[in-house]
Formats: structure tokens, sequence, C-alpha cells
């Protein structure tokens, strides 16, 4: 979940520095970018899922994103928290099959989706009835 943490898509990087912090070598990636091109979205998810070829920036994400889940982003830096943020709220408004397919291999009891969701909702976006 940067997965959602996409998602913590792709909360910008993730290399753990003895500062317990992951890497900030990725905080200046336009999530935003990605979030809107369908085609580097999809790459990254694709990575993410095991479903095909990694960039640098994926692999470090994909490395890291469990336990940035579990842990709420607690290794984040402030731009790979907000990151994480905007890239769970983008999925769940306008991708939402890819969030599930986040959620269901990150998450599948969906203690931490419901975690995310509620902050999404806090924060005005509207989670579509399934």
């Amino acid at each position: 979940m940067k997965f959602i943490l996409v998602v913590c898509c792709l909360v910008a990087a993730v290399v753990a520095r003895p500062s317990d912090k992951y890497t900030d070598k990725y905080d200046n990636l336009d999530i935003q970018e990605i979030l809107e091109n369908k085609r580097l979205l999809e790459a990254y998810v694709n990575c993410i899922l095991d479903k095909g070829k990694c960039t640098a920036e994926g692999k470090e994400l994909k490395e890291h994103l469990q336990e940035a889940i579990e842990t709420g982003c607690e290794k984040c830096t402030e731009a790979q928290e907000k990151g994480a943020y905007k890239a769970i709220e983008y999925l769940i408004k306008n991708e939402l099959d890819i969030w599930h397919k986040l959620t269901d291999r990150f998450d599948p009891s969906g203690k931490w989706r419901k975690k995310y969701e509620d902050r999404a909702k806090a924060n005005g976006v509207v989670i579509p009835e399934e």
C-alpha cells in the first residue's frame, strides 16, 4: 500500500539509511506525473506486483513497500509521506482497480487498507461502493 502507500505508489524512494529513514535519493520524483501517465503508472504497478521490469526507483519502492505500509510510513521522509498519501488518494479516486490489486497483494486482511481509506475519507475522498 506507498502501495498503497504506491501507492505508497510510488512514494518516492526507499532504501534504509543509518538514520532509520529511507533514502531521499528519489524525493524529487514527480509523483503526480507518474499517476497521471497511464503507461508510467502501469509500469510501476507491474514492477511492484512482480509482473514487469523495475526501474531503480521501482526497485527501491518495492523493497520497502510492505514495511512502509505496516508502519504508516514511519521511515519515510516528509516528501515520501506526502507522495504516498497523494498516490493513495489518487488511486482510490481514479484507479480503483489498481488500488485493489495493491491492497490485495500487500494487505490481504484489509487491516491497513481501512486505515488509509479512512484517512482519504477524512480528506474528502469519496470511496466508491464496490
